[in-house]
């Protein structure tokens, strides 16, 4: 599996979601820096990005993927996991598979309910619209705009960066195998009706279409030390589109995490 790694400390797995690769994790990196020892490590899940899918055939598989490349590369070490989209659903599987180690979670518009046709979403809304922005992006201008909430040329060009070539580096195939079995066989909470007391950070966007934040809301019981936040002019994009306000969550989670006991 490909990761990218930077920096030392304590293990931070970041999973990105679904036809991206961990670029698009990549503008916390210098949040994450700032927070104190990290050791990030930017997971390219399989199928996606230079990891290749392999024998992978589902969501069950990947996180089986993602929780062996943890074993290998942090080994018996706590880890704190992050998760974008489909790399939330993941990342909640992890910390409850692995829940001797994980020392936080947080997921970034965190898939809740893997069937689209049973999510609980907004209709699409756009707050500004810039016609000319969109134009300039090419081929690219359609994908952007389906998920910008405030287009502006700054947005336009964070996703250009980050979100765009994980679209284009993505194993079409591949995805498509993935897709037919998105779901978990069981989700995590209720696997594991115990609830998770470590730090946790769930951040929705209020006007994301795509996962919405109803859904995640309704698991707030099972995390009680989670800061939930439901963020306006948000889409899915949520970490670019509230960039600020994110990098802020973000921090303060990390330091929750880092004032948690090792065992």
């Amino acid at each position: 599996m490909h990761v990218v790694r930077r920096g030392t400390g304590t293990p931070l797995v970041l999973l990105h979601g679904f036809s991206l690769d961990h670029r698009a994790l990549l503008p916390l990196d210098t949040v994450i820096d700032q927070a104190g020892d990290w050791e990030r490590l930017y997971v390219d899940l399989p199928g996606h990005g230079r990891t290749p899918v392999g024998d992978v055939n589902s969501a069950d598989d990947v996180a089986a993927a993602v929780e062996d490349e943890i074993r290998t590369r942090v080994g018996t070490r706590p880890f704190a996991v992050l998760g974008n989209s489909f790399g939330g659903m993941i990342a909640r599987r992890v910390a409850h598979d692995l829940r001797d180690q994980a020392l936080g979670l947080a997921t970034l518009a965190g898939v809740f309910v893997a069937d689209h046709d049973h999510r609980d979403v907004p209709d699409r809304t756009v707050l500004h619209e810039a016609p000319r922005v969109v134009e300039s992006l090419g081929n690219a201008g359609e994908e952007y705009a389906e998920l910008a909430v405030v287009q502006s040329a700054d947005n336009a060009q964070a996703f250009l960066k980050w979100i765009q070539p994980g679209l284009e580096a993505a194993d079409q195939e591949a995805l498509a195998r993935i897709s037919e079995r998105y779901d978990l066989a069981e989700e995590p909470e209720t696997a594991s009706l115990t609830p998770f007391t470590r730090p946790t950070l769930i951040v929705t966007g209020r006007q994301d279409q795509v996962v919405g934040y109803r859904d995640a809301w309704a698991s707030v019981e099972h995390y009680p030390r989670a800061t939930f936040a439901v963020l306006d002019t948000a889409g899915h994009n949520v970490h670019l589109d509230r960039a600020s306000l994110v990098a802020a969550l973000v921090t303060d989670w990390l330091e929750r995490v880092s004032a948690e006991p090792r065992q």
